[in-house]
């Protein structure tokens, strides 16, 4: 969209990353579902970081990753989500807002404390993800800045906002501001398990509300509850576009006019999966908003994910605006 003030605003968690190397021995002591992102209270949030080795702490959060990841290929990026007046409130504010990304939601001052997600990452680079909320929950409409979505060109929102009943109604306004200034709303289905949730719903956002949707091969099939040739054709009549993962099988990237596959970009040596899907959506927006076509978009997106899995965490380490330049030219 000409003139936009920003060209991808983003909704979601606000989440502090707690990242950890650990062995599959220990996933079973702390009795964890190897794998996927499970939701935990504040007690059973302590109880797993008491059993966790060394790690690092980093702002995190699906949406905020990728709004991280549109600013450091260039773009402009504009974050809102909700922390606690606490010190992983001011670690999240601080990492945002160096990446480059403008983050002015106000913080609780009483309330749940910041979210924190505890993220153990086996040899395998499987990463067992163990979330606590917190101030997340308290995300509402009164939280969208009707002047930051009405500059987008794209406002970017995660599927787990669904689960909390006022940040549905956060994601509604936000799609009738951003759609009134003529710009695009996009989502990402966030896991299988939110779709199982939400499906119903889901279906008739990306009929009605949602024109970009972002999903890996389980979560779109789970979504149409059929095979991935039969999910990408569905897809096709729901959305404008569909920018869909498949691991080391790449992306599919799906318009009104047809099908594109984009192979995976390359990567010595798997790491850590955590974020992936968040910076290809990074990529891909960044691509969308600077005139590349779905393949040159799509190539963006598998560019910034190979970089992530290459590494532990899910922020940027090497510069990702000279990578993507270097491998889009190759």
């Amino acid at each position: 969209m000409a003139g936009s003030a920003y060209d991808v605003a983003g909704i979601g968690n606000a989440i502090v990353d707690v990242l950890s190397y650990t062995d599959d021995a220990a996933i079973a002591r702390l009795r964890l579902n190897k794998g996927v992102m499970t939701l935990v209270d504040e007690a059973r949030a302590e109880e797993i970081y008491a059993g966790m080795g060394s790690g690092i702490e980093v702002s995190g959060g699906c949406a905020a990753n990728t709004c991280s990841g549109v600013a450091a290929l260039g773009g402009r990026a504009a974050f809102m989500g909700k922390v606690h007046d606490d010190q992983l409130g001011a670690i999240f504010t601080h990492d945002l807002r160096a990446r480059g990304v403008s983050f002015e939601t106000r913080p609780l001052i009483a309330g749940p404390a910041t979210a924190r997600s505890m993220i153990l990452v086996t040899p395998d680079a499987h990463r067992t993800m163990n979330t606590f909320l917190g101030a997340c929950v308290e995300l509402g409409p009164e939280d969208v800045e009707e002047k930051t979505v009405a500059g987008a060109s794209i406002v970017y929102f995660e599927g787990y906002l669904w689960d909390p009943p006022r940040a549905k109604d956060a994601m509604r306004k936000a799609a009738r501001i951003v759609h009134a200034a003529g710009g695009r709303m996009a989502m990402s289905l966030s896991d299988p398990f939110c779709v199982e949730r939400h499906r119903d719903e889901f279906l008739s956002l990306l009929g009605h509300e949602v024109d970009i949707v972002f999903a890996n091969e389980e979560e779109i099939t789970s979504l149409y509850r059929c095979d991935f040739g039969q999910a990408v054709e569905r897809v096709r009549k729901d959305c404008q576009v569909a920018a869909l993962t498949r691991s080391e099988k790449g992306s599919v990237a799906v318009d009104k006019q047809g099908v594109v596959a984009v192979a995976a970009e390359p990567v010595a040596r798997v790491v850590d999966t955590t974020g992936a899907g968040d910076l290809y959506a990074a990529g891909f927006l960044y691509g969308l908003t600077h005139g590349h076509d779905l393949r040159g978009c799509g190539r963006l997106g598998s560019i910034c994910a190979a970089e992530i899995i290459s590494h532990i965490g899910a922020r940027p380490e090497a510069d990702l605006a000279k990578l993507a330049r270097a491998r889009m030219g190759a």
